[in-house]
């Protein structure tokens, strides 16, 4: 009877180490499976080009959110002669937690060689 008490014993302890060895696996694989930011810029940005037909020329801004991801993406619209009447447009795209394209719209378009109009307060 000992001998069946103290088996039992190592293996309720050997089954309880397991369980922690899987929970810190299951972290560790978890942690893997979500993307990096370099990868959810990557992702973003090859989605958008697919979808639109036009490729990103840089990242204005990225955040993590709640939902996922938000960035704005400035895209070439039309290209024209001299390159700085070419016209640009600022997309905002928003990704799932693993990167997947959710949504985009365009919100703002302009000529390259143009800046924003001053705004009161510095903004």
């Amino acid at each position: 009877m000992s001998n069946t008490k103290n088996t039992q014993e190592s293996q309720d302890s050997q089954g309880s180490q397991d369980s922690r060895n899987s929970s810190r696996t299951n972290d560790k694989q978890t942690a893997k499976s979500r993307p990096s930011p370099m990868e959810v810029l990557r992702q973003a940005r090859g989605q958008l080009a697919e979808l639109t037909g036009m490729e990103a020329e840089s990242v204005s801004s990225f955040e993590q959110t709640e939902e996922g991801w938000a960035l704005e993406v400035e895209v070439l619209e039309l290209e024209r002669v001299p390159d700085t009447m070419s016209l640009m447009a600022s997309y905002q795209v928003e990704l799932d937690a693993e990167g997947q394209l959710t949504g985009y719209r365009r919100v703002r378009r302009y000529e390259r060689g143009r800046s924003d109009a001053r705004r009161p307060g510095g903004r």
